[in-house]
């Protein structure tokens, strides 16, 4: 069997790594290819000027109604049946970057661009055979959806249009949406001839716009969601006065592709090294976060307030000695990850009061990550005004393994979470997570037994129940050793393998 993967991002090249689907595409196709798959992935070419490229071929194609040439190269040897191959275009590397960022008014439309001129190469290097045919497409995210449209409707890619395709959704609440007309980045404007079946394509709130996430879904043979839990859970449409994260207006679609046996939920795995981090220290973690910090603050001629109070809360922790309890947290600052923390609590934000709680344990509040501008910016107040919270605004990943290793407790409060990887990294160094049990967060972390949780049928009880569970959590530590190291051995003995993975994807995606 010979897979053809196309995404977005890939962390087996540098520089290609935004969020977790990197991840995916990295390990999967490694453990697939265990499995006897051939596997072939292939991402746009962000200038990846340091790798060596093996030229494969080149295409023209017709896009914005002009001939667009692209070329195609290796550009690692094939290795233990994983081939990594990326597409030039002066389109793809312009900004430097996997991601832009549009002026407001008119999201995703630079990336869109991109991403669909992306997929029309790909599917003219498979027609010319640039591309060797695979057994099975597995498309990423909204970023490869296209290839599903013009393979359904392009009559050019007829002879490719019985190609099995697996569709997986990583983040439902990215669907990439744009006109469908009378834009630059429309999808008439791309691609002009097309013929197509609006019903199929078209936003359920903006039926003017095309949905490429909403296409893919309708289009391919097998949608895959990457936890049990988050597979259920977009069936149902979101209410957000209720805390509640669903469908996002895809429910209609993906209960249709359920009723189908389209809908397939499959936890992702983890990578599980023999050369983990042993014997860590705090003044490790304190010398790389100062390193760290300082890289950041070189980055810019005018220090940012946030750097400057990290640096200062840094010195602090290092002056004193505390035997408290050091909770971590590790992740994108969106709305996704932090809105409980953010909620108004007796005239504080739950930030606050969460800090309190751990205060009151004598313990230690470390946040590393960066994201949305007004996030950080509460972040860095929120640091200010405890003296127990450093928030690291950024990502270093010597910081962030130092803190998987170091932490007695991992905060992962996540309002949704399709699967999530950082309380698998937290659990594997031993550390056990409390988390809001939604999605892959309630299929990895059982209360009590591996961890804590807690949920909530409302935003204010959600909050309520984190910062209480918070509180009982850390009385465990406290007063019951004995149950503690007990949950802390059975956090670090948990396997989310792969090659399990591997198997449900051959079985029941490229089938």
């Amino acid at each position: 069997m010979h897979v053809l993967m196309v995404a977005a991002e890939n962390d087996a090249l540098p520089g290609a790594k935004v969020g977790g689907v990197a991840d995916v595409v990295r390990d999967a196709p490694r453990a697939l290819a265990k499995q006897g798959i051939t596997v072939d992935v292939i991402i746009p070419d962000y200038g990846f000027e340091p790798l060596e490229r093996i030229y494969i071929g080149e295409v023209t194609v017709a896009f914005n109604v002009q001939p667009h040439v692209l070329t195609i190269f290796k550009v690692q040897q094939a290795q233990n049946n994983v081939s990594q191959i990326v597409i030039s275009h002066p389109l793809f590397s312009e900004s430097g970057s996997v991601y832009c960022n549009d002026a407001p008014g008119r999201p995703f439309a630079t990336d869109a661009t991109k991403f669909a001129l992306f997929n029309a190469a790909v599917c003219e290097a498979l027609l010319q055979g640039v591309l060797k045919r695979p057994t099975a497409l597995h498309l990423h995210d909204w970023h490869s959806a296209c290839v599903a449209v013009l393979l359904k409707f392009e009559p050019r890619y007829s002879s490719l249009n019985t190609l099995p395709i697996a569709y997986t959704v990583h983040n439902i609440a990215l669907q990439g949406i744009r006109p469908f007309k009378h834009d630059d980045s429309s999808l008439e404007a791309w691609f002009p001839s097309l013929s197509y079946n609006g019903q199929q394509l078209c936003d359920p709130r903006y039926p003017h716009c095309f949905n490429p996430m909403r296409s893919a879904i309708n289009l391919c043979d097998k949608i895959h969601v990457v936890s049990p839990t988050y597979s259920q859970e977009v069936l149902e449409p979101s209410n957000y006065e209720h805390g509640f994260f669903g469908g996002e207006g895809l429910e209609q679609d993906l209960q249709n592709a359920a009723s189908q046996g389209k809908l397939v939920g499959i936890l992702n795995g983890c990578e599980y090294p023999s050369n983990a981090l042993e014997g860590a220290t705090l003044a490790d973690f304190y010398s790389q976060a100062e390193n760290t910090l300082f890289t950041w603050m070189a980055n810019s001629e005018q220090l940012q307030s946030g750097y400057y109070i990290a640096h200062q809360r840094l010195q602090q922790f290092k002056a004193t000695v505390n035997n408290g309890p050091l909770i971590t947290s590790v992740g994108r600052l969106t709305e996704q990850k932090v809105l409980l923390l953010c909620q108004q609590v007796n005239e504080a934000l739950a930030i606050d009061k969460v800090c309190q709680v751990i205060n009151e344990h004598n313990g230690r509040l470390i946040i590393l990550g960066s994201g949305d501008k007004e996030l950080e910016s509460i972040f860095t107040k929120a640091m200010a005004r405890n003296s127990n919270l450093l928030f690291l605004k950024g990502y270093g990943q010597g910081v962030g393994d130092l803190m998987y290793q170091l932490g007695d407790l991992f905060l992962m409060p996540s309002s949704f979470e399709p699967c999530g990887i950082s309380q698998m990294l937290a659990m594997r160094a031993g550390q056990p997570c409390l988390v809001h049990s939604v999605g892959g967060l309630k299929d990895t972390v059982k209360h009590h037994e591996n961890g804590f949780s807690f949920n909530g049928d409302t935003l204010v009880t959600q909050t309520s129940n984190l910062i209480s569970c918070l509180d009982e959590t850390l009385l465990i530590k406290k007063q019951n050793p004995k149950k503690w190291h007990k949950i802390k051995h059975s956090a670090e003995k948990m396997r989310f393998s792969w090659p399990q993975v591997a198997t449900d994807y051959i079985t029941t995606l490229y089938r």
